[in-house]
């Protein structure tokens, strides 16, 4: 056993409080936020049941994902016609210039705040 595969391997949670086991060896029946997603399913309050750890070499520290019981999740709420309004209107004031109020069919840039072309316009004079 490797000693980075060791440090991930708490089924028991006398070490971090929570069982931990190594990436991808986790036991049947748990899942995470994003595989209950793709399930149709939401943690719906419940505890975390345990946590997959994997050792980040680039990094040198350690990756952890929580894991929740498949059989206590409950069912993704379905989108009301005000939520999918909402989200319509945010996506729009992503695409909507604040200076000249242009709308694009991409999102701005959120470093510039604004268009290219109200971001750059010396540049657009000298083409």
């Amino acid at each position: 056993m490797s000693a980075a595969w060791g440090k991930c391997y708490d089924p028991t949670g006398a070490r971090y409080g929570v069982p931990t086991y190594p990436w991808r060896l986790a036991p049947d029946g748990l899942a995470t936020r994003r595989q209950l997603r793709t399930r149709g399913l939401r943690p719906g309050g419940q505890p975390i049941a345990a946590q997959v750890m994997r050792v980040n070499r680039r990094a040198g520290g350690v990756r952890v994902s929580y894991l929740y019981r498949i059989d206590r999740a409950k069912p993704v709420r379905p989108m009301t016609s005000r939520k999918w309004g909402a989200l319509a209107l945010a996506m729009l004031a992503r695409c909507t210039c604040p200076q000249c109020g242009i709308t694009y069919s991409y999102c701005l840039p959120t470093s510039l705040g604004m268009c290219l072309l109200c971001a750059f316009p010396d540049d657009q004079k000298a083409a």
